[in-house]
C-alpha cells in the first residue's frame, strides 16, 4: 500500500476509511454540531428544517441502493478479471462477494433494522410537512405509509444485497458500462457514509469518563461492538466485499474509528484536539 495505489479502484474501501478519519479530525464537530442544531430548530417547528432533516434521512435510505446499481455491473467484471475465476459461474466459495454475503458483519437482518429506521424517521418527519403534524392520527393515511415503508425497506436490501449477485446480462445502455458511473456510485457510498459519520458522532457527542472497572469497559466495548454493526458497516458494505481478508483494510476501519473509540474507551477527544 503506497499513496499513488490507494487510488486504484480495489482500493475505494481503504480509501473511504481514510476519508472518514480525516473528516473525524477536521469538520465532523462542525458537522455533528450543525446538525444538532438542525434537530432542534425541527423540533422547534422550523419548516426549512424539518424538510432538510426529512431529507437527510431520505438520503441515507436511497444513497445505498443508487450506489449498488451504479457500481453493480463494474464490481463484477472487476471480479471476473481475478485469476481463477470461471466464466460463467454464479457462486464461487473464494469471491469475495460470497464471503461478505454471508459474513457476520454483512448479515441481512442488520441492513434490513436499519433501512426501516431511516426509512421511518423518513416518513415521520416528511409526512408532516406533506400531511400536517397529526396525519399519524389518520389512519387512512398513516398505515399505508407504515406499511409502504416496510415494503420499501425490503425492496432496498435486496437492491443492495443484489450487487453480490453477477448481472445476468450486459447493461444496454452506454452509460451502466461507463466508468463514470462507478464512480457516480463511490460518491453515493461516500456521502452516505458520512451521513451515517455524523449520527454516529452525535449518538456518543455526551463526554465519557474514566473507565472504572472491567464491567464498566465491557461494557463500553459492547457499545462500540453493536453501534459498528449498525452504524460503520452497512454503509462499507460494498468495498468489505472485497476487503474483509485483507489485513490492511481492518487496520483502517480500525484507524477510521479510532477517535470515536478513543472518546469511548478513553474519554479522549482527538477532535477537540485537532
Amino acid at each position: 500500500m503506497n499513496v499513488k495505489s490507494i487510488y486504484a479502484e480495489t482500493n475505494r474501501g481503504i480509501l473511504l476509511d481514510v476519508v472518514v478519519f480525516l473528516l473525524s479530525l477536521i469538520l465532523m464537530r462542525w458537522l455533528t454540531k450543525s446538525f444538532v442544531n438542525l434537530a432542534r430548530l425541527a423540533s422547534s417547528g422550523d419548516t426549512f428544517a424539518e424538510f432538510a432533516l426529512g431529507l437527510f434521512f431520505l438520503g441515507m435510505f436511497v444513497l445505498p441502493a443508487a450506489g449498488a446499481v451504479l457500481k453493480r455491473w463494474h464490481f463484477h467484471q472487476r471480479l471476473a478479471r481475478l485469476p481463477g475465476h470461471r466464466a460463467g459461474a454464479n457462486k464461487r466459495t473464494s469471491d469475495p462477494a460470497d464471503n461478505a454475503a454471508v459474513g457476520c458483519f454483512l448479515h441481512p437482518a442488520f441492513y434490513l433494522a436499519v433501512s426501516l429506521c431511516l426509512a421511518v424517521t423518513a416518513v415521520v418527519i416528511l409526512g408532516t410537512q406533506v400531511f400536517g403534524e397529526d396525519f399519524h392520527q389518520n389512519g387512512a393515511i398513516f398505515l399505508p405509509l407504515i406499511f409502504g415503508t416496510l415494503v420499501l425497506s425490503i425492496l432496498q436490501t435486496v437492491a443492495v444485497y443484489s450487487y453480490f449477485e453477477p448481472p445476468a446480462k450486459t447493461p444496454a445502455r452506454e452509460f451502466w458500462r461507463d466508468p463514470r458511473s462507478a464512480l457516480l456510485g463511490d460518491a453515493c457510498i461516500y456521502l452516505n457514509m458520512i451521513f451515517y459519520q455524523v449520527l454516529w458522532n452525535v449518538a456518543v457527542s455526551s463526554p465519557f469518563g474514566r473507565v472504572t472497572g472491567f464491567e464498566d469497559f465491557a461494557g463500553r466495548v459492547f457499545f462500540l461492538f453493536f453501534v459498528a454493526l449498525l452504524v460503520y458497516f452497512p454503509p462499507r458494505i460494498f468495498y468489505l466485499a472485497e476487503d474483509i481478508t485483507r489485513p490492511t483494510a481492518w487496520l483502517t476501519i480500525f484507524l477510521a474509528n479510532s477517535p470515536v473509540i478513543l472518546r469511548v474507551l478513553l474519554g479522549i477527544d482527538l477532535m477537540r484536539i485537532f
